[in-house]
């Protein structure tokens, strides 16, 4: 083991808190003001783009210890060369903090967030964290810009491909998972730091827009967005990510409100806060003034590392000595930092993430194929089954048509940053593994990602799609479909349609795939839809003339695989929405746990009503509300049961599966604040059990609320529990349940 300068003031007690103090405190006597500014630089290492390009004199500004942290770069041998310049060249030899968007697998790439979170299978999601971590620390990377956390209500948004859904609870408990699966034990190679972003309600960017406003009340920060970026700091998370947008008018990255007073002094954190992508010199262009200017706001406000804008490096010590910012300032973030490499165990040795011999066996690995395999098998959602057509038998002739079926980028989806795209097979290659010459296959292409070939959103988002002839790829996708028993369409989004800077003002299916799908379903043949999107896409037309539709999102790198397990039967889906599934774009935002209005008219009403709360084009609610999601079996629910005990309740019901298949169902429990003394919304998510039942097998479920389940927050942020009646409502969805009310004292 190779033994850090330093590593001789190191107390033998190990990596907690009390031990790093010290050593650390030491080391910051030895460090000049320049140093210490160095340790609050982050900058791209190169090869890797997340955002737009930074020029960046990498070697040089490590050896002069102008910079403590890098990111974006791929490659163990050139991830140790630049660590071997900060630990052998530089005055001080401080080892690199290296970070890298491993948002959802390195290699091994697993559904994208979104999707993870419709498996409703915490120790899965947990599991595919801490795998992403062991591949990731094994060529030199030691943190991860994830998980993101932000409540999402609104699918213009691209970015909801990267978080856990529209709900509070759920959120909160994913969250924390994954914080679980990537730390663990920090001193172990195998696990590395967390960054929980982006703090804070970055989710609810004014029209779906990415880096746009936000604005809303405290009451909503504290009840609907901010649960899961405190369930993920509750967990341990080591670092947290401010955000792009404003909060009560000032920038997240430089409100003291945020990043002091509610994220360290009410919530407790202890680790360090990094910006965002060179947020800092965005908010000159928000109109908060220079960079050096807001510079000094950041750090004051407890922002303790600048990504890319290099206005820290460039402008504290202009700061200091005009009084704008303190020496105890900068010795504050400067220790927040250091202290993260000591957690990480980097000062002892500054090599424990290179590991030659254990990324050959880690590596894109079986195992970890096998998880990300059957993960990707359980985020898909079943929409639409009609006359049980699937599972389809292994049998007769099947075509395959759309543009997803052809391609191995765009099966990963957004931030699959690390992935190796020639490791992966494409859909057409997952069909013919799966069939094995039991069935004829027929494969075409059949359209353009979108007609639209001028454009970024053609040519650029779509450029990993071949682009074919229109009319003649058409023509040859209805002969095959002609000549099929069955016809399956490959068909959505294309990665790069979600994710950042992927914002939509139509959630429809792209006008070519549209006009081929709908010329495929007229000539009557069975039709399954495959919809691939990083996003809840309007499914309206699909829903009434297709006669299956399964939503595979993005599923990862085992995508092809997967989508055979579940579409021939190998598996049953057992995925449920954790978004809701739109009826039309106009409904944005749209959720479940909304609150009433004093005119409501119910998701059931036929038609529009006068003087009500409806539109006149379309119904409410969503199509497939949150929860939603059909298998291959059937389950009936019944024999509920609630006891009230003092402020907790306990429910239980049977639960049977009446169906020919063994399958999982997840058992959810909601509940209705009748009056309180805030409105309440008409539906809240508090309790879920994912539980598999064989054929004709019944259980009891019994799930359980405490004072905090039936409490809500006020405007700082404390609970409040008000004793009343509350309706509690169990079933399997939050559209489909039962009903009691209790009364609470």
């Amino acid at each position: 083991m190779v033994k850090h300068l330093f590593l001789s003031i190191a107390l033998s007690v190990g990596f907690q808190l009390q031990a790093n103090i010290p050593y650390v405190d030491n080391l910051m006597s030895k460090m000049t003001l320049e140093e210490k500014l160095g340790q609050l630089n982050l900058m791209p290492a190169g090869g890797i783009v997340t955002g737009g390009v930074i020029e960046s004199k990498t070697a040089e500004d490590i050896k002069s210890g102008r910079l403590g942290g890098i990111f974006n770069i791929k490659g163990r041998a050139e991830i140790e060369a630049l660590q071997k310049l900060a630990v052998e060249k530089s005055r001080l030899g401080i080892p690199l903090l290296v970070g890298m968007d491993i948002i959802h697998g390195y290699e091994t790439v697993f559904p994208i967030p979104l999707a993870l979170s419709c498996t409703w299978d915490l120790q899965g999601i947990e599991e595919s964290a801490r795998i992403a971590a062991e591949e990731a620390s094994c060529v030199g990377i030691g943190w991860t810009f994830s998980p993101m956390v932000d409540i999402c209500v609104d699918a213009r948004w691209g970015r909801i491909a990267e978080g856990g859904g529209e709900d509070p609870y759920l959120g909160s408990l994913i969250g924390a998972a994954m914080v679980r699966g990537y730390q663990g034990d920090l001193s172990k190679p195998t696990n590395i730091m967390a960054c929980v972003k982006h703090f804070a309600l970055y989710g609810a960017v004014e029209g779906g827009r990415d880096y746009n406003t936000v604005d809303m009340s405290r009451i909503r920060m504290f009840n609907q967005y901010f649960p899961p970026y405190e369930a993920a700091v509750k967990a341990g998370a080591g670092s947290v990510m401010s955000s792009f947008n404003l909060v009560d008018g000032q920038h997240a990255t430089a409100n003291k409100w945020l990043q002091t007073d509610l994220l360290r002094n009410k919530w407790k954190f202890d680790g360090f806060v990094v910006t965002d992508y060179a947020s800092i010199n965005e908010m000159q262009v928000h109109g908060f003034g220079t960079v050096a200017d807001n510079s000094y706001k950041a750090l004051k406000a407890g922002t303790d590392m600048d990504m890319c804008s290099q206005g820290f490096i460039n402008h504290l010590k202009s700061g200091l000595e005009n009084g704008q910012v303190s020496m105890a300032d900068i010795d504050q973030a400067c220790h927040r930092v250091l202290e993260a490499k000591y957690k990480l165990g980097l000062f002892d040795n500054p090599y424990k993430f290179f590991d030659a011999k254990r990324e050959k066996k880690v590596m894109y690995s079986d195992a970890n194929r096998k998880v990300a395999r059957d993960l990707a098998a359980e985020s898909f959602v079943l929409l639409k089954n009609d006359n049980n057509l699937l599972p389809l038998k292994k049998q007769g002739t099947i075509a395959l048509i759309g543009p997803l079926s052809q391609t191995r980028d765009n099966l990963t989806g957004t931030w699959s940053v690390a992935q190796a795209t020639d490791k992966y097979q494409t859909l057409e290659e997952g069909f013919r593994k799966a069939l094995k010459g039991r069935a004829t296959l027929l494969c075409a292409q059949g359209c353009n990602i979108t007609r639209d070939e001028d454009t970024q959103l053609g040519a650029e988002l779509g450029k990993h799609i071949t682009r074919v002839d229109a009319k003649k790829a058409k023509a040859e996708a209805l002969k095959i479909a002609q000549q099929a028993d069955v016809v399956v369409c490959a068909m959505g989004e294309c990665a790069d349609f979600s994710g950042e800077s992927s914002s939509r003002v139509d959630l429809n299916l792209p006008d070519e795939q549209m006009e081929l799908l709908q010329a495929i379903a007229e000539t009557g043949k069975p039709v399954v839809l495959l919809n691939f999107a990083g996003r809840p896409t309007v499914l309206d037309w699909e829903s009434q003339h297709v006669n299956a539709i399964m939503n595979v999102w993005f599923g990862g790198s085992e995508t092809p695989d997967a989508v055979c397990d579940v579409l021939f039967g190998d598996k049953c889906p057992s995925g449920r929405l954790t978004v809701s599934m739109p009826r039309a774009t106009g409904q944005q935002p749209l959720y479940y746990n909304h609150l009433n209005t004093g005119r409501p008219v119910p998701y059931s009403a036929p038609r529009y009503q006068k003087f009500a709360s409806n539109y006149i084009e379309v119904r409410n609610g969503a199509l497939y509300p949150f929860g939603y999601g059909l298998t291959y079996t059937q389950f009936d629910y019944s024999n509920m049961r609630t006891t009230v005990k003092d402020d907790s309740v306990t429910v239980a019901v049977k639960v049977t599966n009446t169906g020919k298949r063994d399958a999982y169902e997840v058992v959810q429990l909601y509940i209705h604040d009748v009056y309180a003394s805030i409105a309440r919304p008409v539906c809240e998510l508090k309790g879920f059990q994912r539980v598999f039942l064989k054929a004709g097998e019944s259980k009891d479920v019994t799930l359980k609320l405490g004072r905090d389940d039936l409490s809500y927050y006020d405007g700082e942020g404390n609970r409040v529990f008000e004793p009343g009646e509350f309706d509690i409502m169990v079933g399997k969805n939050s559209r489909e349940n039962l009903v009691e009310r209790v009364m609470v004292r």
